[in-house]
């Protein structure tokens, strides 16, 4: 395995890339993530949170081997931050967000197609939109608003399944009835993205949190998607340390109109849990990746080779992280067969936050 570092600068703060997207075309990737400024009395996450964060992408030309660093080129709908509100203190959220772009046709087959989706925040009240490229991320159309969908809320990350030029499937986490995070439920778009509507909500509203979904198309008809997910232990106090954090996978045998429990491919991601990605291998194997959050931290995968139904024991993919402060990795597997996880991650408890990839083949 071979770690490569994306960004990396002392006393700042490298965050989140499953919080934006990763996106691929051969041996070019790109990354996203944001990046704010360190403080080591901040609490779990050491970040300050009177400065502003700012919304990155990395650019990989050679299959992740080596990377720059750019600010994502996008227009936020208003003053603040790309998809970072809670990580900051009030005056420096969303603000005035009504410069939204009309709805336009997305060619959603274009060679160069990529789709971000943002949010404003993660209780009642969040809003949320998207961006496209056809020129690989290096120029971003939108913000398009997207709908409440009849939530109370929508926190939107990017996940999403391409059907044809005028069709795709968006999956989506929202607030639930008292407002907190979290559930999730497939929209879906049959006119080139001008307008979005709720296809179905997976799985019913849970006492804790589903949130983040991460899907994968089996066939035209079978979808997956691994949850993160949490709720109350048994032994709990009222502190939420003690609650209970893993995997969820569900299935659809109805592209996305319907859905069922699988299975729980992880019981346990650690302290304050984590979300998985989902990739579907060459050779038709599925591969899910995860951070774990408690003592030893790390960087974890689980295979499949008869489409979810059974999971492989661990595979550490990267060791020794300095606490709970790391994870949220995306994934994508390179034409050679090499698989190219990106993450953040420390080494020491009051250390800078960094973006990391580890290069490996399953």
């Amino acid at each position: 395995m071979q770690q490569v570092t994306l960004y990396r600068e002392p006393g700042r703060y490298a965050g989140w890339p499953a919080n934006y997207g990763i996106w691929a075309w051969d041996n070019e990737i790109v990354v996203g993530f944001t990046v704010g400024y360190h403080k080591s009395d901040a609490g779990f996450h050491r970040r300050d949170r009177d400065r502003r964060f700012i919304a990155m992408q990395a650019r990989s030309m050679d299959g992740g081997e080596t990377w720059t660093v750019t600010e994502t080129p996008c227009r936020l709908p208003g003053k603040g931050t790309l998809s970072a509100d809670e990580h900051v203190l009030e005056h420096h959220r969303l603000a005035d967000a009504d410069a939204f772009t009309p709805p336009q046709r997305v060619n959603f087959a274009h060679p160069d197609f990529a789709m971000m989706c943002s949010r404003s925040g993660l209780t009642a009240g969040s809003y949320s939109w998207f961006y496209t490229s056809t020129d690989r991320c290096r120029s971003w159309e939108g913000p398009f608003r997207l709908p409440m969908f009849g939530y109370t809320g929508i926190a939107a990350r990017t996940d999403y399944l391409v059907s044809s030029a005028d069709e795709c499937l968006l999956f989506l986490t929202a607030s639930k009835a008292d407002g907190k995070e979290g559930l999730i439920f497939c929209a879906e778009t049959t006119d080139s993205g001008k307008s979005f509507a709720l296809r179905s909500q997976i799985g019913p509203e849970p006492e804790g949190f589903a949130i983040m979904p991460a899907s994968v198309r089996l066939s035209d008809s079978q979808i997956l998607v691994a949850v993160r997910c949490r709720a109350q232990s048994d032994y709990a106090r009222p502190d939420w340390q003690n609650w209970r954090n893993w995997i969820d996978l569900y299935a659809s045998d109805d592209n996305g109109q319907t859905w069922y429990h699988k299975n729980q491919p992880v019981e346990d991601t650690g302290r304050g849990g984590n979300p998985p990605t989902l990739t579907r291998l060459h050779d038709g194997r599925l591969c899910l990746i995860y951070g774990y959050r408690d003592a030893p931290y790390r960087i974890c995968a689980k295979l499949s080779s008869d489409a979810g139904n059974t999971w492989s024991e661990e595979i550490v993919l990267r060791d020794n992280g300095g606490d709970h402060d790391i994870g949220y990795p995306r994934t994508i597997q390179r034409p050679d067969g090499t698989v190219v996880t990106a993450y953040y991650f420390d080494e020491e408890p009051d250390g800078e936050r960094f973006i990391e990839a580890t290069l490996w083949k399953p």
